[in-house]
């Protein structure tokens, strides 16, 4: 496999290079025949690849190759206008346009429109997602350079959002609420995430203040459509690290979307400190098909198959760290296996019914079963030292004071089994100025769990004692849990136009958990002003977040269960401001959010290897304060680029967690939580090279300040330690073969694909040493030392993404 994707490489880089011309630019905004501003219209130059869609306020920007050309505008609800141009080469054009609303189509967008003007969101551009070096390739990454999100691995799919944590997220994909797999401890364990990139129509983000329509969770949502696409297409992509096939038919009643895709991370987990055989194998298939009976009725079917298996048979480690003045070394010979498998069956049924123009009716019937194992026996004899770092002396690098000689056994035998259930019914309708929409749900979770793991570590004989025939084992764990959850949940919400320039949304969720037997209500309200000038927008969000308590809050450290858990609270309220201006010769945005979260009845957690560790059976109150701010747009025509940074502050106090010592009560009091991470900054910025259009660079850099942590089974008053910031600097070259502003291409490809783009891209560019988490180890002397677990070194990599020609 590895050799075919070189050959195709060398194949696809072999077929020439392009000459480039001036490119037109056509620039606007989009208005209703109401006279207000259209986000997520399909802007589309007729005959070429070139497309896009409207922001927010209703701007766009585009390009062609040519000087005569027709540019189409389309939005579900409107009459689609083609425009015709015949300018200069080079011209800059700008094009107000007006879409007149069309009464006998489904009116969806009427609805949907007000509720995207007054929604806390952020589009997310799809065309990033190929185009931006991701070294995990899953779609979540992006969200790790958005403002708000956390950013601390590059391997996993998981994130944290304002201060909340990985389990207080949601993930929707038409609707449909997606669920996790449980037991997966490790970004190098994840494989491919639930969403394919590939069929991706339209995302959006939140990270705070979203609508009562979403679920019940306190942190964040990611909204994600697969969507009919406007013509066949089939997408091929390869690299060294994944392959994936997805093909898009339109039929006549009918749209056909699949997607297959396989990853293997064994070449970016060899470099890493542990060495052995890595085999980590990941795959999916995934498919979505709709019928329309009628242009009143459709029946949709969502299906996804994913399964992984990770397998390390470690041989060998060493990780040198310490200070200037010390230098410490651990060096560890392994015996035994880790094996990690989880497969995931998932499917749902979405039937969608417009009696009306103005009202649309949805019915989502979902069911997904994942099982999960986990297998480790892994056995390591360490050599714990400090070392000479004087460079002048004959004896740099010789150890020279032997720290502990010992060794640690770690045992886990553990599977789980979750089944969840899902059935929900979604109305909208639109009453002249009013959006008025309802729901309701009701969901059953049974989770079947076996746990069977427990280590010890034996440093010079301090946790055998001597004279002593037995072992002392840690972290003893041998249960069965079964657990049967039921949740009903009801919402209500009123989008209503105050005048033209302010919108109100109402709302409240209802929800009761068998759990937990609470009958939780979370009002929630969002105020958006749009002045005259149609470039501004002020959003105010404040609301309530209960989040029941789920099999995982539940279970302590030692797999028991407490049944007696409350729902945890948030009470949040956000001011944001939008600003879209020119300079630099391009149309920018400026966003920015201040917000400020109260907890009650959180549940405190440790993070261990990305596994959050829930101290169920204890309670706290916190609270998370913060401003994010973003600017981005065009600043190289036809390429986006953007600068984000995040400012954040969170704290809890557990509730009777104080202690005795040397005969003193200690208070602990506030502490920092685990996701205290207090600055986030990211850069997304694409260029082209050699002044050609067909040669882009991509650069993708990354900070995140430290984090708190502390050893994983002590209390969290302990966690006084810190996990260094994260930095990281990503780079991508790539080549585009059948650029629109080629004008000479090569005619094998021009004839048999309409995209050709050949990516040569550079993970960790500066080979920066990030730590995920820490091996916790005793000297002789019993002082206890926190031993780095590095993230992925630098990696090259080959990427070709090809597009077929859609042939009649």
């Amino acid at each position: 496999m590895l050799k075919f994707r070189l050959i195709l490489f060398l194949l696809i880089a072999g077929c020439g290079f392009a000459i480039a011309q001036p490119l037109v630019r056509v620039s606007g905004i989009v208005y209703s025949d109401e006279k207000l501003p259209l986000p997520q219209v399909t802007v589309t130059v007729l005959g070429q690849a070139q497309s896009t869609v409207t922001d927010e306020f209703g701007v766009y920007t585009i390009y062609s190759k040519s000087k005569t050309f027709s540019i189409k505008y389309s939005l579900l609800g409107y009459q689609p206008q083609t425009i015709k141009f015949n300018e200069r080469s080079g011209a800059r054009i700008i094009k107000q346009v007006n879409l007149i609303a069309n009464i006998n189509e489904l009116e969806q967008v009427n609805i949907t429109n007000k509720q995207n003007q007054l929604s806390n969101t952020t589009t997310i551009n799809i065309a990033d997602v190929s185009s931006m070096p991701l070294v995990s390739g899953n779609f979540e990454s992006m969200l790790k350079t958005l403002p708000g999100v956390s950013t601390n691995n590059e391997l996993s799919a998981q994130y944290s959002v304002r201060g909340g944590n990985f389990d207080e997220n949601l993930i929707y994909i038409n609707d449909v609420e997606i669920n996790r797999p449980v037991l997966i401890r490790n970004g190098q364990q994840e494989g491919l995430s639930f969403i394919n990139s590939d069929l991706v129509s339209k995302a959006k983000f939140s990270a705070g203040g979203f609508e009562a329509k979403y679920g019940d969770k306190l942190s964040s949502i990611l909204d994600i459509r697969y969507d009919k696409p406007d013509s066949n297409q089939t997408i091929f992509s390869t690299s060294l690290l994944n392959t994936s096939l997805s093909t898009k038919k339109i039929f006549k009643n009918s749209f056909l979307l699949t997607g297959l895709r396989y990853k293997n991370n064994s070449n970016v987990l060899i470099k890493q400190d542990e060495k052995g055989s890595y085999s980590p194998n990941f795959a999916d298939a995934q498919l979505l098909y709709q019928y329309d009976f009628s242009p009143k009725f459709n029946v949709s079917f969502l299906g996804s198959f994913n399964l992984g298996q990770f397998k390390l048979v470690p041989t060998n480690r060493e990780t040198q760290f310490g200070t200037l003045s010390t230098t410490l070394r651990l060096n560890v010979d392994y015996t035994g296996q880790e094996i990690d498998d989880y497969r995931t069956l998932g499917s749902a049924v979405t039937a969608t019914y417009s009696p009306k123009p103005n009202l649309v009716i949805k019915l989502i019937n979902s069911y997904f079963n994942t099982i999960e194992r986990e297998r480790f026996d892994i056995n390591g004899s360490y050599i714990f030292a400090e070392v000479d770092n004087a460079f002048s002396g004959e004896n740099f690098g010789v150890i020279n004071k032997n720290r502990g000689i010992g060794s640690y056994y770690n045992y886990g035998r553990n599977s789980l089994n979750t089944q969840v259930f899902a059935s929900e019914i979604k109305v909208d309708q639109n009453f002249n100025s009013h959006v008025f929409s309802w729901g309701l749900k009701f969901d059953q979770s049974k989770y079947n769990d076996q746990l069977n793991e427990y280590n010890y570590t034996d440093s010079a004989g301090y946790i055998l004692p001597n004279n002593s025939k037995n072992i002392t084992l840690q972290n003893v764990i041998n249960v069965k849990n079964n657990l049967d959850i039921k949740n009903y949940s009801a919402y209500i919400q009123d989008s209503y136009s105050l005048s033209g320039s302010a919108e109100l949304q109402l709302g409240a969720r209802a929800t009761y958990s068998s759990l937990s037997r609470q009958l939780l209500i979370s009002p929630r309200i969002l105020i958006a002003y749009r002045p005259n000038s149609n470039n501004k927008i002020l959003r105010f969000s404040a609301g309530v977040y209960k989040q029941p308590p789920s099999y995982r809050t539940i279970r302590d450290f030692s797999g028991v269960l407490n049944i007696n858990q409350k729902a945890q609270s948030s009470y949040n309220t956000s001011l944001g401001y939008e600003y879209a201006f020119d300079a630099f010769g391009t149309r920018l945005k400026f966003t920015s959010e201040a917000y400020f979260k109260y907890s009650d009845r959180l549940i405190p957690y440790k993070i261990d290897n990305l596994r959050i560790k829930y101290l169920a059976n204890e309670v706290s109150r916190g609270y998370a304060y913060g401003a994010d701010f973003s600017i981005g747009g065009e600043f190289v025509k036809d390429l986006v680029s953007y600068f984000r940074m995040s400012v954040m502050h969170a704290n809890e106090d557990i509730i009777d967690d104080s202690y005795v010592q040397n005969g003193t009560t200690i208070y602990p009091g506030y502490l920092k939580r685990p996701t205290d991470q207090r600055l986030n900054f990211s850069i997304f910025f694409q260029d082209r090279l050699l002044n050609s259009p067909t040669y882009k660079v991509h650069l993708n850099a990354l900070y995140g300040s430290r984090l708190p942590i502390g050893p994983s089974q002590t209390p969290r008053y302990l966690d006084k330690f810190f996990i260094p910031s994260y930095k990281r600097v990503d780079i991508g070259f790539s080549k585009d073969f059948l650029d629109d502003a080629a004008l000479h291409k090569p005619k094998f490809l021009d004839r048999n694909f309409s995209s050709v783009i050949l990516f040569f891209e550079v993970f960790n560019m500066l080979n920066i040493d990030n730590t995920v988490s820490y091996l916790w180890l005793k000297d002789v002397d019993n002082v206890q030392y926190a031993i780095p677990n590095y993230l992925t070194g630098r990696q090259f990599n080959l990427k070709l993404i090809v597009k077929l020609k859609n042939k009649p």
